[in-house]
């Protein structure tokens, strides 16, 4: 049986091989005119969520930026200890290549949302995982208390949406994005993937909801 890292290395040959010639023109102008996407996927570092593959989008499309449960976090002061990846990339995105969108892109069966809601009790200090999600903890808790969800999975399934919204709502607090955000040169979106019928869903600000884009 080939190795994983064989297999790698077959895929690139095929790319080589395959893609690269019927592509080169469009690489090499990548390469020498440097990037302008027009959208930020801020995506799920699941391996089955692939932003590119989903939304069939060639290389220099998409600027995508990848963490557990696809969260931003709030705008915090860059003085302290903390090391800001997520923010780093969205800033980079937003004031150096003047994106147009971005797209908060969560999905069904999310192992972060999951990791939060089983684990209520959890020191946040016990791992890195617990302590990233430590952001949606208010978000879990409301869920739990409420009589609304009667089983785990439709817990999961609302706490997923919940931190799309959230996301969203904290993307705002970032000044560079809620100034392009007034002036209308930036646009905010929260969409949701189903891993099992391959449906996107986008999110209505208007009602809350998410509906299934056709």
């Amino acid at each position: 049986m080939m190795s994983a890292t064989a297999k790698l290395i077959s895929g690139y040959q095929r790319f080589r091989n395959e893609y690269y010639p019927k592509n080169k023109e469009n690489l090499l102008k990548l390469s020498e005119d440097g990037q302008s996407p027009k959208v930020v996927i801020i995506a799920c570092s699941d391996s089955r969520v692939d932003p590119t593959l989903i939304l069939d989008c060639d290389p220099g499309e998409l600027f995508v930026i990848r963490n557990v449960a696809n969260l931003v976090p709030p705008c915090e002061d860059n003085d302290n200890d903390n090391f800001h990846g997520t923010s780093a990339a969205l800033e980079f995105a937003v004031t150096k290549l003047n994106v147009e969108s971005i797209i908060v892109l969560g999905h069904t069966q999310c192992g972060g949302i999951k990791a939060l809601m089983d684990n209520s009790n959890e020191d946040i200090h016990s791992s890195f995982i617990a302590k990233w999600m430590q952001q949606l903890e208010h978000v879990r808790d409301v869920i739990n208390n409420s009589q609304q969800y009667t089983d785990q999975t439709s817990r999961y399934d609302c706490c997923e949406k919940k931190g799309i919204q959230q996301s969203l709502e904290n993307l705002m607090t970032f000044p560079w994005v809620a100034e392009r955000v007034k002036s209308g040169t930036l646009t905010l979106h929260g969409w949701r993937y189903n891993l099992k019928t391959s449906e996107l869903c986008a999110l209505d600000n208007t009602s809350g909801q998410f509906s299934k884009v056709s």
